[in-house]
């Protein structure tokens, strides 16, 4: 899941923010989250998630998180767990929420490694700069990982950087019309900027930014809103006589149009109780539809929404083979000594890993074999390895995975 660039922008009453940093929101409780949002406005991009599952399947669609704020009754403690063994993922700053912050939930978030615990109030702390020190935190580690590889990495032969330059510089000039066509439909479909933007860890563990077409939309959060106020509290009957009430129009005229239930301590009408549970479920199902433009869909089908990294080839930030460049997050996980040497090598679109297992369609490759085969690349890469790789990814391609 990609969003609209580096940083976002969002509109609320009526002026113009920039959104800087993307969350992975985990609650049940759908309120809660539109409180949240409207909260935090200004500063945050939030995908909204009321399972682990879903959270998860987000990060496995490179969905770039900066932080994931999760509410512990709500899947947090098992979202927590999965994302701390995750290989992957592990890195991930992580936010528990409880419905009351004691020394109790302090002490499970410190037994659980989560990065910081608040209550859903957020009446104690401040969720802004915490998220800010997590940033800063991410660079420090980057800077002294980049200190720590550099005696060791290797600059980019003049043979490799001249097939970069002589295929993608000559890729770019026969693609050109397209790219124009493509930026031209962009800002036809929708406001914000062309390209979508994301912080990779490269060659001697380098950050930079990873380009792609923009395929969703820089307001998805307060349309998504506005959906679900039309779509939860526009009715006849509006949910939100829940809240007020527990009754709907005929019972409050003393008719009892169904048995009355007991939900969250209060006694309810069925009928609007049911109300609710299907509005919210018909909104759950369309509730990312709106994030992608109508061309974002076709570019992501058609994989054009890949194209603009060939201009990260050209400046020289990757190479056209290479170790895949990481996440910040990801990155953060191979600053060991028996993983760093992966950066030693250049960063590429694709490479040995990529051609290897996955290329002959087998899913069973763990992430250790994955950083073997990027520490080997990375100490033996030749003019012939580059050769073989090229030819190889092709009918790899074909295959059943993405490559």
């Amino acid at each position: 899941m990609e969003l609209a660039g580096t940083t976002l922008e969002t509109a609320t009453a009526g002026k113009t923010y920039v959104a800087q940093f993307r969350v992975i929101y985990l609650h049940t409780d759908f309120q809660e989250y539109l409180r949240f949002t409207e909260r935090f406005a200004e500063y945050l991009q939030v995908e909204y998630f009321d399972t682990p599952a879903g959270a998860l399947d987000a990060l496995k669609e490179n969905f770039p998180a900066d932080v994931i704020v999760a509410h512990d009754r709500s899947g947090g403690l098992e979202l927590l767990g999965t994302i701390r063994s995750s290989a992957g993922f592990g890195n991930i700053p992580f936010v528990l929420l409880v419905d009351r912050l004691d020394r109790q939930a302090i002490e499970t978030a410190r037994q659980r490694h989560a990065d910081d615990v608040f209550s859903v109030n957020f009446d104690d702390g401040d969720l802004v700069t915490r998220i800010k020190y997590f940033k800063k935190r991410q660079w420090y580690v980057a800077n002294k990982a980049s200190q720590k590889i550099g005696a060791q990495s290797h600059k980019t032969p003049l043979w490799k950087r001249a097939i970069d330059v002589a295929t993608t510089g000559t890729a770019v000039i026969l693609l050109l019309p397209v790219f124009i066509l493509v930026a031209i439909l962009i800002k036809l479909d929708s406001k914000g900027p062309i390209f979508y933007k994301s912080k990779r860890v490269g060659s001697g563990y380098k950050i930079f930014d990873l380009y792609k077409f923009r395929t969703m939309r820089t307001d998805a959060d307060q349309l998504i809103r506005k959906m679900a106020a039309l779509n939860m509290y526009s009715k006849a009957e509006p949910v939100s006589q829940i809240e007020t009430h527990g009754l709907c129009d005929e019972c409050l005229a003393g008719n009892q149009c169904k048995s009355l239930l007991f939900h969250d301590g209060k006694e309810i009408c069925e009928k609007l109780y049911h109300f609710q549970k299907e509005q919210k479920a018909a909104f759950m199902k369309f509730q990312n539809d709106p994030r992608i433009t109508r061309l974002g869909g076709f570019l992501r089908n058609s994989s054009i929404d890949e194209l603009p990294q060939l201009i990260n080839i050209l400046k020289g930030d990757m190479s056209l083979v290479g170790n895949r460049p990481l996440p910040l997050y990801e990155a953060e996980k191979m600053t060991t000594d028996d993983k760093i040497l992966r950066f030693a090598g250049p960063a590429g679109l694709t490479g040995l890993w990529q051609v290897t297992k996955r290329g002959k369609g087998k899913a069973d490759m763990t992430e250790e074999e994955r950083t073997q085969l990027d520490i080997t690349y990375a100490r033996e890469f030749s003019f012939k390895m580059d050769m073989e790789i090229i030819l190889k990814t092709f009918p790899a391609l074909l295959q059943s995975e993405n490559v």
